[in-house]
């Protein structure tokens, strides 16, 4: 049961803690607005362009910026536009980021400049989904009835042995990724 309302849970931490769905959705929004907060990734003046994508992901994103400027008052953009932004929003989670790195590493491409290859040229880029499992963010979007198409995805080896690794040892993703971090930036 949902430690808090007493609810049929819908999410289990590695800790064994329960959500219901309510919950869940409240934690999900308040761990964004951490994540931004932490990192200083947005600033009252600042204008956010973020790109219109049918995933998860981009719902998701779409979703908690919106959230975002209304307690903010901070403009958003929706790509492509003529106006102008000062920050891009990207969709990059944990998992994404996980398989970026250890595919990388074993391909030996590994390039601090790179890490941004596929984002806009000169743009400051923010990512508030950073620190969230593909999981949550496909339950979050579940949960708050999001738009969005369910691609069938084909995974790679590499992002198939990460995912079984991450069933037998929960937190390993989050390992990889903070790991990444340390050594190379």
């Amino acid at each position: 049961m949902c430690k808090l309302c007493e609810l049929k849970p819908v999410y289990e931490f590695t800790n064994q803690r329960k959500l219901c769905r309510r919950c869940f959705a409240k934690w999900f929004q308040k761990k964004v607005l951490y994540t931004i907060r932490k990192f200083s990734m947005i600033n009252r003046e600042d204008i956010i362009g973020y790109a219109k994508s049918n995933t998860f992901r981009n719902a998701v994103l779409e979703d908690v910026l919106k959230m975002f400027a209304e307690k903010t008052n901070v403009e958003l953009v929706k790509l492509p536009s003529r106006k102008r932004f000062t920050k891009f929003a990207f969709p990059s989670t944990t998992d994404s980021k996980a398989y970026d790195f250890v595919s990388r590493l074993i391909n030996s491409k590994i390039k601090i400049n790179d890490l941004n290859e596929l984002l806009p040229k000169g743009k400051i880029v923010i990512k508030p989904l950073y620190l969230f499992l593909d999981k949550e963010v496909l339950l979050y979007a579940k949960i708050k009835r999001l738009k969005f198409k369910r691609g069938k995805k084909v995974f790679s080896k590499i992002e198939k042995f990460i995912d079984e690794s991450e069933k037998k040892h929960p937190e390993v993703k989050r390992a990889i990724v903070n790991s990444f971090l340390k050594l190379y930036i």
